[in-house]
């Protein structure tokens, strides 16, 4: 059979053409390691989400006294300071007066301070989002203070004590505190204290040294040597005072004690031998007295010739 021809063109043949035109092979892949449907990771290395800020965390805190390691249940001040970077004076962020608080603290760098009166603790800390339990050693004591003549009790109202640091030979070198009032509890550090105890508001006075000791209270009784004694200008033994009347207390030696002015003022003085003197109308009166310890009485001034 031959090969026919239309119109003088040859035909091409019918395999050939459908060779022609078919798509070209798609090549080959590699496999990828990160399994089907996932993407591949681009030429600069994976894309990872940024990682989680730190979030808050409590701080919880507690003191007990250095040496007995029982804890401090009261009389407690906590403050806690935030620490710059940049050097400035670190910030309070937080304070409590609770015994034993809890604070929720972001993280970084704290200093936390328990203060026990005059004593105080201070720690450096760290937080890191994670909860924190934190215990203060405090090295204090107290000291609880009341005054008496004898047996007798002095009424907290007429006392008052003032506390200091000696320094060197100098038993009031510095002062701590003054104007204490009987039965107060005061916190101090540990260590040795010179105490003054002013009964009234002359010269009734006594001091002495007191040691603090760690985790206790200590409680003393400040024993005076003193009277009060009311001071009266009369015409005579037991009669009426005169109102008005100036006085003035002196030693023998002619230091001046306690003035006061008015019918019967009273004075508490401390043992030992007088000088009264009472001015009024112009005109001097004076007498020589001695005052016991213990022993409360009428001092009476009589206005010979009025």
């Amino acid at each position: 059979m031959g090969r026919g021809s239309a119109g003088g063109k040859t035909a091409i043949p019918v395999a050939l053409a459908v060779l022609m035109f078919a798509a070209p092979p798609a090549r080959a892949q590699a496999p990828t390691p990160f399994g089907p449907g996932l993407p591949s990771p681009g030429v600069t290395g994976p894309i990872l989400p940024p990682p989680a800020a730190e979030g808050e965390a409590d701080l919880s805190l507690s003191a007990v006294f250095a040496g007995s390691n029982g804890p401090v249940r009261s009389g407690l001040t906590w403050r806690v300071y935030g620490e710059n970077g940049d050097g400035a004076r670190p910030a309070i962020v937080a304070r409590s007066n609770d015994p034993a608080p809890t604070f929720k603290l972001a993280a970084g760098a704290y200093v936390v301070t328990v203060t026990y009166g005059y004593a105080s603790a201070s720690k450096r800390i760290t937080m890191a989002g994670t909860a924190n339990t934190e215990q203060l050693r405090v090295a204090a004591g107290a000291l609880k203070l009341s005054g008496a003549v004898g047996d007798q009790k002095i009424p907290g109202n007429q006392l008052s004590f003032s506390v200091y640091v000696p320094i060197g030979t100098n038993s009031e070198g510095r002062l701590v505190r003054s104007g204490i009032k009987a039965g107060e509890i005061v916190r101090l550090p540990e260590g040795t204290y010179h105490v003054v105890s002013s009964y009234g508001d002359s010269n009734a006075i006594q001091r002495a040294d007191l040691r603090v000791e760690n985790g206790k209270v200590t409680d003393a009784t400040m024993n005076h040597r003193a009277a009060t004694v009311t001071l009266k200008l009369v015409a005579a033994p037991g009669s009426e005072a005169f109102a008005g009347t100036a006085f003035s207390v002196l030693t023998p030696g002619g230091d001046t004690i306690r003035e006061a002015i008015g019918a019967f003022p009273s004075v508490t003085l401390a043992e030992g031998d007088y000088v009264l003197i009472a001015r009024h109308d112009g005109q001097v009166f004076t007498r020589e007295f001695k005052v016991e310890s213990g022993m409360d009485r009428d001092i009476e001034v009589v206005a010979k010739g009025s």
